[in-house]
């Protein structure tokens, strides 16, 4: 057993939402948490460790979104040793990160039962169950990925191979996709010829991720990209099945307001909302 006091508890879980914007879309989900935890330690804050021979930070990440694909909504979960005021933590961890890695949004994490603030919050994780995806398709004509659109959402079945770490797998891409459709207002306002599909995906096992719907569309319609297309992720979260929209999933948290941890701290802290997503360009550029 290694010698020594025991790590501090956590007090405080903070959950953070952060953005993954222009160039750092390339940048792998490692770089990102050396980046974050480079700038945990820059910022001051006084982010709890594991115990055992090789401490790590207690910071851990819920559905990251692949390298090569921007996002407008990334999520992770901090835990302190004190109690923070989240605006405060989301203005520094923010000035300590590099450009286009940015904080949108800071809240504490709330108790896991009603009434019960030393509690362990609910798994954010669980929360996630679709993501909002936006493909911008450079030199594809919007009537062409019209056609693909409704011919991917009239199939039944859309059977896609991909290499997981299991191996190579086929599996169904159709039954993922809440809805598909094609954006033409946005395709009109782009600064050169384009189709923009936006489309929800639930989250499921194994992941089918955009361009495996990408495959699919090739599939039913032989639509094939000039080029690579643009992915950004514009929000993930709870489904709501009676719309087909995403709510908040830090809402719940939001509600209650109260900090968390091993030890129940005594603050509180801002109540910021998410912000909007970039423009078009500063997400996809």
């Amino acid at each position: 057993m290694p010698e020594g006091p025991a790590p501090a508890p956590v007090i405080q879980r903070l959950r953070v939402r952060y953005a993954k914007r222009g160039r750092l879309r390339f940048t792998s989900h490692r770089d990102i948490s050396r980046a974050v935890e480079r700038a945990v330690r820059r910022a001051g804050i006084p982010v709890a460790f594991s115990g055992g021979f090789t401490p790590h930070p207690k910071i851990s990440y819920a559905g990251a979104a692949a390298t090569g694909v921007a996002s407008e909504a990334e999520y992770l979960e901090i835990g302190l040793t004190e109690t923070r005021d989240p605006a405060r933590v989301q203005a520094d961890l923010d000035a300590a990160l590099p450009p286009g890695l940015d904080i949108v949004d800071v809240v504490p994490a709330g108790p896991g039962r009603a009434g019960d603030a030393q509690a362990k919050p609910a798994a954010l994780a669980d929360r996630l169950e679709a993501s909002e995806w936006r493909i911008r398709l450079d030199g594809v004509a919007q009537d062409a990925a019209a056609a693909a659109v409704a011919a991917f959402m009239a199939a039944g079945n859309i059977e896609v191979e991909r290499l997981t770490k299991k191996g190579r797998r086929r599996f169904d891409v159709r039954a993922a996709v809440s809805s598909c459709e094609l954006d033409r207002r946005a395709a009109e306002a782009a600064d050169a010829p384009c189709a923009i599909l936006r489309m929800v995906v639930r989250h499921s096992t194994p992941a089918v991720r955009p361009d495996d719907i990408l495959t699919g569309l090739r599939q039913v319609a032989d639509l094939a990209p000039p080029s690579p297309p643009l992915v950004t992720r514009l929000a993930q979260g709870p489904l709501d099945a009676a719309t087909g929209g995403l709510a908040d999933p830090l809402d719940p948290d939001r509600e209650t307001g109260l900090p968390s941890g091993d030890e129940a701290g005594t603050a509180g802290g801002a109540r910021s909302r998410p912000g909007d997503p970039a423009s078009v360009d500063a997400v996809s550029a």
